[in-house]
This record gives structure tokens, C-alpha cells and sequence, in this order.
């Protein structure tokens, strides 16, 4: 065991987990209505919790398991034959188990920002159970487990696919999952009202880019020069496509705001995570710079070209943002362009039957989407019992 790499991995797994809760949370939360606040909290908090439960009961094995090309099997159900001694490399694998659930937890969150403010509670749950296991756990077997993707002895392509930290594992598959459940689920029966605190998305906004930091830097697992510098061109990325986002915004609106500023930093964070551990500063600012524009241009073309209500851009800055920066390390020369387009054609078509397939399961289990009465009463009084303020808007 190596002290100082355990370590980082320590405190990397507490900062993607802060990701979540309470980064994701708050930023989510504050884009929607005051009603509706509470509903969102409960969602992440809710999907943390229940992830959790099911990485050490099933998915951890069937990610990380020595399976097969298609999944590790079962053999490290709740964590069978894994004890303090075990290691991962040169951490215990303890730890690398509680490093890979706060992505587990993160991923299927990540797509209750595509369907907030409609949604019944008990179908997201069921879901996001169903779909960390039977979509995100493979698919992570996939390229980070040693399987399809990996550039193992069954790999599909020699080299494997070049996704450092999640590009194709995390933000393809949320995003599209994301736009998928949109559809079915339909468009908000009032969506013409803006976020309800800006200020708590700017906070929330905050956290996950200083959890981005664990995110990136941590899938290094080590603490040595290629974390350092993976968390540097994180944040670069982050800053450029920051202002990008602010001044295509100013051009096209005549005013730049602070939730997109800050949106800016998220797609600028999810389009280097794919590449944050292979480039150098000025790559990762060229990343960043293209992210603020092409993410808020996909916004553009989800909102009001294709006319899918993905509440608050899921795909347009996650999935985009995630598939172009796995492009991009074939731009730079370091991963072949079949290995990175391959595995996104793969992967995008695995998602898109599962969580379809998924879908229709949940719905026969549960309703998918709540009824008028408590849509335009608000979920947070309905559906929780609770509010967030005295006065509602």
C-alpha cells in the first residue's frame, strides 16, 4: 500500500461524493420553482443513498468483477472476498470500491435534472436503481473494468478507448438517458417561469467544481504528477468555457448571466473529464473555450429545435459535452478515432435500448408522472409533505 496515494483517494472520494450532495443538489434545486425545490433534494438525496445499497450489493461486482468482456459477474457481491488487506493497485480495494460508488451515485443524478418538476418520486427510484445496474455498471466494465472497451485480450478495439475520468462512462450515458426520459415523460405544463435562486445554483455550481477536482484528479489513483495535472487542465477548461458561455450570451442576448456563466463551468468540467488525464493546459483550453459555445448552442437545438422538454439541459451539457471531449482525444492525436467513435456508437445504443427497455418496466411498476393537481400545486407539499420557504413562486 502506498500511503500518500491511498491518501488522495481518501479525500478524492469525499469530493466527488460532495458532488452530489450537496453541489448537484443545490444546483439543481436552484433552477427550478420554490415549489418544487424540495423534490429535487429528496431525488439526490434519495439516489445517493439507494446507489450506494446497490453498488455494494451488486454493483461494484458487475463493474469491477472478474468477469467477462461483458460484466464481472457476481463474485464480489457485498463485497465478497474483499477485506482490509485486499488491494487495488496501490490502494486498498476498499477504498477503490468507495471512490467508483460516488461515481455510481453521481451518474444516475445527474438525469433528475431532466425531469424535474413532473415526476413521481417512486419511479425515480426505480430507475435509477435499475439503471446504475443494468446500464452504468456494465458500461463502466466495459472501459474501466478491463471488459469490451478496455483494449484487453477481448477487446473490441486494440488500443481500447481512450475515457480518463467518465466522458463516455458517466456523461454520455446520463445525458442520454436524460433526453430519452424527457421525451417519454413530456414537457412541464408551465415551463415559462425562471430558476427560483439563481444564487443557489451559483453555490451549487461551486461545489461541483471544487469536486470536480477529486473527480478528475482522483482517477489517476495516485498522487503523483499526472493527478496534479489533471486537475490543473480541469480547472482551466472549466474557467475558459466559463467565459465563452458568458460572452456568446452577451452577443446573442445582450446580457450575460450568472446561471449561464456557470453552466459554462459545467459543460466545460464534463467536456475535459474524458480527456483530463492525456492533455496539457493550452489542449484543455481549447476544449473549454469550444464547450461553452457548442453546449449552449445544443440547448439552443433541445429547447426550441427538437422541442424536448430535458428541463434543465442534461444532454445538451452533460451527454454533448462528454462526446465532445471524447472526440477530442482523437483530434489531439492521443486515442484512435475508431476506438473513440466506436465506443460512443457502442455505448449510445446500449443506453438508448436499455433505458428504453427500462422505462416501459417502471412504468407498468409505478406511475411515471404525477397528476395535474400536484404538477401545478408543486411537488415539494404533495408528493414530500414539506416546503421549502413560507411564500411559494
Amino acid at each position: 500500500m502506498n500511503g500518500a496515494d491511498t491518501a488522495w483517494i481518501i479525500v478524492a472520494t469525499a469530493l466527488v461524493l460532495f458532488m452530489t450532495l450537496p453541489g448537484l443538489a443545490l444546483f439543481y434545486g436552484g433552477l427550478v420553482r420554490a415549489r418544487n425545490v424540495l423534490s429535487v433534494f429528496m431525488q439526490c438525496f434519495g439516489i445517493a443513498c439507494l446507489m450506494s445499497v446497490l453498488w455494494l450489493a451488486f454493483g461494484y461486482s458487475i463493474a469491477f468483477g472478474d468477469g467477462n468482456a461483458y460484466w464481472g459477474g457476481l463474485g464480489k457481491m457485498f463485497l465478497n472476498g474483499v477485506d482490509e488487506e485486499t488491494m487495488a493497485g496501490n490502494i486498498p480495494e476498499v477504498l477503490f470500491f468507495a471512490f467508483q460508488m460516488t461515481f455510481a451515485i453521481i451518474t444516475p443524478a445527474l438525469i433528475v435534472g431532466a425531469y424535474v418538476e413532473r415526476i413521481g418520486f417512486a419511479f425515480v427510484m426505480t430507475f435509477s436503481g435499475l439503471w446504475m445496474l443494468i446500464c452504468y455498471a456494465p458500461v463502466a466494465h466495459w472501459i474501466w473494468g478491463g471488459g469490451l472497451l478496455a483494449g484487453a485480450e477481448w477487446s473490441l478495439f486494440a488500443d481500447g478507448v481512450n475515457d480518463f475520468a467518465g466522458g463516455i462512462v458517466v456523461h454520455q450515458t446520463a445525458g442520454l438517458a436524460a433526453l430519452i426520459v424527457a421525451f417519454f415523460l413530456g414537457p412541464r405544463r408551465d415551463k415559462g417561469k425562471p430558476p427560483h435562486n439563481p444564487g443557489m445554483v451559483m453555490i451549487g455550481a461551486a461545489m461541483l467544481w471544487v469536486g470536480w477536482f477529486g473527480f478528475n484528479g482522483g482517477s489517476q489513483l495516485a498522487a503523483d504528477a499526472g493527478a496534479a495535472m489533471a486537475l490543473t487542465v480541469t480547472h482551466l477548461s472549466a474557467a475558459a468555457a466559463s467565459l465563452t458561455w458568458a460572452l456568446w450570451e452577451k452577443i446573442k442576448f445582450g446580457k450575460a448571466s450568472l446561471v449561464g456563466i456557470v453552466t459554462g463551468t459545467i459543460a466545460g468540467l464534463a467536456s475535459v473529464t474524458p480527456a483530463s488525464g492525456f492533455i496539457n493546459p493550452i489542449q484543455a483550453l481549447i476544449i473549454g473555450a469550444v464547450a461553452g459555445i457548442l453546449c449552449q448552442e445544443a440547448v439552443n437545438l433541445i429547447r426550441n429545435k427538437v422541442k424536448i422538454d430535458d428541463t434543465l439541459d442534461v444532454f445538451a451539457v452533460h451527454g454533448v459535452g462528454g462526446i465532445f471531449g471524447t472526440i477530442m482525444i482523437a483530434v489531439f492525436g492521443i486515442g484512435s478515432w475508431a476506438s473513440q467513435l466506436g465506443a460512443l456508437a457502442i455505448v449510445g445504443i446500449f443506453t438508448t435500448v436499455v433505458t428504453v427497455a427500462l422505462i416501459y418496466i417502471c412504468k407498468a411498476i409505478t406511475p411515471l408522472r404525477v397528476d395535474e393537481e400536484t404538477e401545478v400545486g408543486g411537488l415539494d407539499l404533495a408528493v414530500h409533505g414539506e416546503r421549502a420557504y413560507d411564500i411559494t413562486s
